[in-house]
């Protein structure tokens, strides 16, 4: 009865005519992304992040979760019909959907990603609904030192499922880290990282930093890579698969929905992740692996299905424990800071209306997504002939407005250049930029709670021992450590990610 209550508040908040056209524009900005090449969610999120400043906090997390989702829909476009995913996780996606397109089925192809996408969404938010209240009351009863633990398991998962190097993965986490100790020191009130600098007394600004490294850093790197002449074939014959194909496909959805459910909470999973799992697990047990790769409508099914699953879950350690499993996570998490909102277990208690709002509004954003999905497929495709000439100016213009916007201060926007110049290093050295954004989020959560836990134990280290659940953690993320530096287990993930 409490959870039909509280999504009665949810859709009462989420159906007011501003957060619906917030909840709209969101899902179509969201597409538009997904469908172009190179600019993904999380560059979008960190553009926009200022601009949604002046929105009330349920509404610009809305707009914000839209453009989420919003990608993973849009991103599986462009895959099917020319072999481009415009967002990472839809790299799977052209494996057999670009294949169906070849062979005179893109209209299916589109449709069934389309169909698997709102049904993952759908459920996906479901279990949301459902797992998050439960969560969060478990949450509360948390000291500092099992949230200390939870941090340094989540930083942890970070690293291990990082793309590359693990010994890079940890060097950028640990720069995260450090430059979210810049400022002055909470306990002490001295200055530190400051460098004389008395603008960075309150730290470094997250919309510098995210858009720094998330903005100017994409598009540097854009620009220094060949253009793309392809063409693009827009026109589709049939667009609703036949009772064969969907006969075939809804098993695969229902099983891509449950592996981006479960993997959409761990740390580092993520659609990525999500996506290939799903992919490898219906070519396991498939009767006829040989067809996949050759179109194989379940090899398009399941990853769709995962991806847009794995959106939906990461929510909820976002919104029950403040701990992002992700990039876009870390960037919701800095949107709900610049509003003054701490994210964590007290949300749901203090602030109802945007807890259960935000979680309306993904079922309503599934919903507006799969009808703006199908029938805008050419408009969709036709922002591919956009140069990206014209489109860098516009985006950096936006970028410094928003910088300035949000601090009132220029010295933010060179912070920013800095920052972008810095991803540009770290792309030479094939460095994950992920674990650095991460880390300055989790990095002052990781020491506060570390400090209140030896303020509480009067300087014992043992207090991390003394809980069962602080043991619990602390042994995962020690197992997490060993099972990736094994030989067979780092040469199967690097076989993984080289694939990715």
């Amino acid at each position: 009865m409490d959870l039909l209550n509280n999504l009665i508040l949810g859709f009462g908040t989420a159906l007011t005519p501003e957060n619906l056209m917030i909840c709209l524009i969101g899902c179509f900005v969201g597409t538009a992304v997904g469908v172009l090449p190179g600019l993904g969610p999380s560059t979008t999120i960190a553009i926009l992040l200022p601009l949604t400043f002046a929105l009330e906090p349920i509404s610009a997390l809305i707009m914000l979760a839209g453009i989420y989702y919003g990608s993973q829909y849009g991103g599986s476009t462009t895959a099917i019909l020319m072999n481009l995913p415009g967002e990472a996780s839809a790299v799977v996606t052209c494996v057999d959907g670009y294949q169906m397109a070849r062979k005179g089925r893109a209209g299916p192809a589109l449709a069934i990603a389309a169909i698997g996408s709102f049904v993952a969404g759908t459920i996906a938010t479901l279990f949301l609904a459902t797992l998050a209240p439960s969560l969060s009351r478990v949450a509360l009863l948390v000291g500092p030192a099992e949230y200390f633990s939870l941090i340094l398991l989540g930083l942890v998962g970070v690293v291990v499922l990082a793309k590359g190097s693990l010994l890079k993965a940890f060097a950028v986490l640990i720069v995260g880290i450090m430059l979210g100790t810049v400022g002055i020191d909470p306990t002490s009130g001295t200055s530190r990282f400051t460098f004389g600098f008395i603008e960075l007394s309150d730290g470094v600004a997250f919309t510098a930093l995210a858009l720094g490294f998330f903005a100017f850093g994409e598009i540097i790197s854009n620009l220094a890579k060949p253009a793309d002449d392809a063409t693009v074939e827009t026109r589709i014959d049939r667009l609703l698969p036949n009772r064969t194909e969907m006969a075939e496909a809804t098993p695969a959805i229902l099983r891509g929905t449950a592996v981006g459910s479960l993997l959409g909470l761990l740390p580092g999973g993520g659609a990525t992740l999500s996506a290939w799992i799903a992919y490898v697990l219906e070519k396991r047990i498939s009767r006829r692996p040989q067809e996949f790769g050759q179109g194989a409508v379940r090899g398009l099914a399941a990853p769709e299905s995962a991806n847009n699953a794995a959106v939906q879950t990461s929510f909820i350690p976002m919104l029950t424990l403040g701990i992002p499993t992700n990039l876009s996570m870390a960037m919701m998490i800095g949107a709900m800071l610049m509003h003054n909102i701490v994210p964590g277990p007290q949300v749901m208690t203090s602030n109802p209306t945007l807890f259960w709002g935000l979680i309306a509004s993904m079922w309503i954003g599934n919903l507006m997504l799969l009808v703006l999905n199908l029938p805008l497929v050419g408009l969709w495709v036709r922002l591919l002939r956009i140069p990206y000439e014209v489109l860098f100016p516009a985006i950096i213009l936006i970028c410094c407005i928003g910088v300035y916007t949000v601090s009132g201060r220029p010295f933010d926007i060179f912070i920013a250049a800095f920052f972008g110049l810095c991803a540009l290093i770290f792309v030479k050295l094939d460095c994950e930029i992920v674990p650095l954004l991460l880390g300055f989020i989790l990095g002052p959560m990781l020491e506060g709670n570390f400090r209140r836990s030896m303020l509480i134990s009067k300087g014992d280290p043992l207090i991390f021992l003394n809980s069962w659940l602080s043991v619990v953690l602390l042994l995962a993320a020690v197992a997490l450590i060993i099972v990736a530096v094994l030989p067979n287990i780092r040469r199967n993930r690097e076989t993984v990610f080289e694939e990715a």
